[in-house]
């Protein structure tokens, strides 16, 4: 494959260290991860090539970097020095130390996160020169042709490229004895996906409708985000717990060829649809709601941040938990995720959620909403709090003392007890009471007044506070701190809280796809390692719940034939539909779901490309038809005979010759690979391609159109999948279905068929025949009118004027 062009493989294994010896080969690693996203691109010092990973999902947790690391075992890391905390204690783990570095941990190199800048980064790629770029190409052309190899349109890998350059370029990787002027070699750019994920880029996940964002209905929430429109993850989604629909969401953007995974989840979810365990599933489902936001309870305890409602969504979780585990211990043993949850959902869930119900008293909790503790938790709160809840009637025999004491005037007291003040003797204001002055009272210690209330210090309420001290205070701290130990013991058993979350997001995940196989009656799909599909009466998953009779269709394409299938039909006979009904059932596959077909064998697939829908976009800056040539070019380039291409009316933005060329240019280079071409499937209404025989007769290629039938003027849709091929398209027919006006509809054909036979076309508002005589007639006699003679006369005026202007008309 040519080096000039964005090629896709999967990650390297990681050499030996023999090898490596030999061979002398290092890589270079570019790394952002932001807002969920991540992004990689490294330099392989083997081939000098830049390969690349557009923006992809990856957790918190970064399994996928690691997976990612594992088999590329980089030299040098190079990220921002300005990160999210979560890669910073990533990276700061493999950080290399001059002790270790021959156990093969990398070097991790910051830069400031000015280096990282999108238009740098851009400005950085257009400017340098790439050997296999030709030198004649002027700086347009430049563009638009590393355009069709780099997606300029995923900015944190742009971002991430730009890093990896300015690095290249200040290490000099590869060139470090030579002359300054000498660049780092880059000799092709290269798009690389892990050993298992299959291929596919944004194009493709936005044509087959896998995710969908509309903006939300609620005006209280337009400001927030958008909701889920109507996608296969909106159908399929049917989780229970949040982890779940991220879960969910982490398959549909990262489907496998890995055979034994697939078959693990649909071994599940066979088991779910199974009559007998019906009740199970309802019981699981119930557990699973009451799964909470573990992780985000963790942080809040390291942070000493726990609410009232953080104990109870833990307590709900851990039982809940328990629940799961007990269940799936009494299911079959020959079910890993069965065994697993048996497994890792140790006894701590119960050491957890017991601990929490004997300390946490709920009720007060919420009534308070702060942390109390349950009665016979801790000796000295028990007895805080008795002298707490007895304190009234004390402070009233105590106010009955003061009283004693005072004077005559003084109708009544009390001694009242103020957090963090302590206790004193309130007593009425009196009349005579004016003044500052007069607020002073032999023996007490004014303090302030309140509500026409005085507030003293008596001999008595220092007592009481010495004796009794700061209760609500004490109480409040004491409570903190057995709240610091309780936080403290849970946290040293979080590695089951975090077992919890995979594990039941595994089990939400294939519930949902168990519930939306059973409602619409989907299959098991069958995987082989032979290269094609036999799906058998497919359908399409989205269209079959909006149609109110959908018609199913199957699909063969064979290993050493039909490989290329060219559809044709008229327009809104399906053939969309069909192409996209095609990718979505083989992309379900290898999610390991359940697909819409009453029989379905997958051959291996390691990439899906697509030429459905043309995504214009001012940003880009390309024409339509350009966009349509990047989305044909990374299929042409990529797709190996392990690859799925969809392609539908591809050449309809250019000249129709020009257009045709193409097509059949790009199926003669698909033909001429043989069996080690991708399976292709084309729909078109460029009949001149079989009229004309452009396409070589071949074994690999398939005819096939959608059945129509013509009833006087009126034209059926069978919406059936037949062998052959139409060479009429109707376009008069769906233009009335359309609503277009008869007349415009009658001139149309009556154009087509004249255009078709070679003939004339005759202006519809060209004058009749006597029209034109008289207005001729109406120029002679103007001009014998002239006397030549008159030297007044201006000849060139009166042709001018007179006869040109009707001469269109008149000839």
């Amino acid at each position: 494959m040519s080096t000039t062009s964005a090629t896709s493989c999967a990650l390297p294994l990681p050499l030996g260290p023999e090898q490596e010896e030999q061979e002398g080969s290092e890589t270079h690693m570019s790394v952002l991860w932001y807002a969920g996203q991540l992004a990689i691109t490294y330099y392989d010092t083997e081939d000098c090539s830049v390969y690349f990973m557009p923006e992809i999902p990856d957790n918190e947790d970064l399994k996928l970097l690691q997976k990612v690391i594992e088999e590329l075992n980089p030299q040098c890391i190079v990220t921002s020095a300005k990160q999210d905390q979560n890669i910073a204690k990533f990276l700061t783990s493999l950080t290399a130390t001059a002790d270790d570095k021959d156990i093969g941990k990398p070097e991790i190199v910051l830069f400031p996160n000015i280096d990282f800048g999108l238009e740098v980064s851009k400005q950085r790629i257009l400017s340098r020169q790439f050997p296999f770029i030709p030198s004649h190409m002027t700086a347009t052309e430049k563009i638009l042709y590393l355009s069709s190899i780099i997606p300029f349109e995923s900015p944190l890998m742009i971002r991430a490229l730009g890093g990896l350059l300015k690095f290249l370029d200040r290490r000099r990787v590869g060139v470090e004895l030579e002359d300054s002027s000498i660049a780092v070699p880059i000799l092709a750019f290269k798009k690389f996906v892990l050993s298992d994920t299959v291929n596919m880029d944004q194009d493709t996940y936005c044509v087959l409708q896998i995710f969908k964002s509309d903006i939300h209905p609620s005006v209280y929430k337009l400001s927030s985000g958008l909701k889920e429109g109507f996608s296969l993850y909106g159908i399929l989604n049917r989780c229970r717990c949040k982890w779940g629909e991220k879960l969910l969401r982490l398959w549909l953007t990262q489907p496998t060829r890995n055979l034994t995974e697939l078959n693990k989840r649909l071994d599940v979810i066979n088991f779910f649809l199974l009559a007998q365990n019906h009740e199970t599933v309802l019981t699981l489902q119930n557990c699973l709601k009451n799964i909470k936001n573990v992780p985000l309870i963790l942080k809040r305890m390291t942070l000493s941040n726990t609410k009232v409602s953080d104990w109870q969504a833990l307590y709900k979780t851990a039982y809940n938990a328990v629940c799961l585990r007990d269940t799936c211990r009494s299911l079959p043993n020959n079910i890993e995720l069965f065994q697993t949850i048996s497994r890792v959902f140790t006894d701590d869930l119960h050491y957890i959620a017991n601990l929490i119900s004997k300390v946490v008293d709920f009720e007060g909790s919420l009534s308070e909403n702060r942390f109390t503790v349950r009665p016979n938790v801790d000796a000295t709160t028990d007895e805080k709090k008795r002298k707490l809840m007895g304190l009234s009637d004390f402070l009233t025999e105590v106010a009955q003392k003061e009283l004693e004491t005072l004077d005559n005037n003084i109708p009544s007291c009390s001694v009242i007890y103020i957090p963090l003040i302590g206790f004193l003797l309130s007593i009425p204001r009196l009349p005579n009471m004016v003044d500052k002055t007069d607020f002073e009272i032999e023996g007490l210690d004014f303090m302030f007044l309140s509500e026409d209330k005085l507030h003293y210090r008596t001999a008595r309420t220092k007592e009481l506070d010495s004796l009794l001290g700061d209760l609500h205070c004490e109480i409040r701290d004491q409570e903190t701190l057995i709240m610091h130990q309780l936080q403290t013991r849970i946290l040293e058993k979080s590695e089951v809280l975090n077992h919890v979350i995979e594990y039941t997001a595994h089990l939400d995940v294939l519930l949902a796809l168990a519930a939306i196989a059973r409602e619409n009656a989907y299959c098991r799909p069958h995987f082989t390692h032979r290269h094609g599909f036999h799906i058998k009466d497919g359908r399409h998953p989205l269209m079959e719940l909006c149609a109110k009779t959908f018609v199913a269709n199957p699909v063969d394409s064979g290993e050493a034939t039909r490989r290329i299938k060219i559809i044709t039909g008229p327009n809104s006979s399906g053939k969309s539909v069909y192409l996209k009904q095609v990718g979505l059932i083989v992309f379900m596959a290898l999610i390991g779901s359940y697909v819409p077909a009453a029989e379905a064998e997958i051959g291996v697939i390691d990439g899906i490309y697509t030429r459905i829908h043309s995504r214009e976009s001012v940003s880009v800056g390309l024409s339509t038809f350009m966009i349509d040539l990047n989305q044909v070019a990374k299929a042409v380039n990529n797709a190996t005979e392990r690859s799925l291409v969809l392609i539908d009316e591809f050449g309809k933005g250019t000249n129709t010759l020009d257009g045709l060329s193409l097509l059949a240019a790009v199926l003669r280079y698909w033909i001429k690979q043989g069996t080690q071409c991708p399976q292709v499937f084309v729909s078109t209404n460029f009949h001149s391609l079989m009229q004309l025989e452009l396409l070589p007769d071949t074994p690999l290629l398939e005819y096939l159109t959608m059945d129509t039938h013509q009833d006087g003027e009126e034209l059926i849709f069978f919406y059936q999948i037949k062998q052959g091929m139409s060479t009429i398209s109707h376009a008069a027919n769906i233009a009335a279905l359309a609503g277009m006006p008869a007349k415009i509809i009658e001139r149309g054909v009556e154009v087509s068929e004249l255009i078709r036979n070679g003939k004339p076309i005759k202006r519809l508002d060209h004058p009749s025949k006597g029209e034109r005589m008289e207005k001729c007639k109406s120029i002679v006699e103007k001009f014998l009118c002239i006397d030549l003679d008159d030297p007044q006369v201006d000849l060139e005026e009166f042709m001018s004027k007179e006869v040109l202007p009707s001469a269109a008309s008149v000839l």
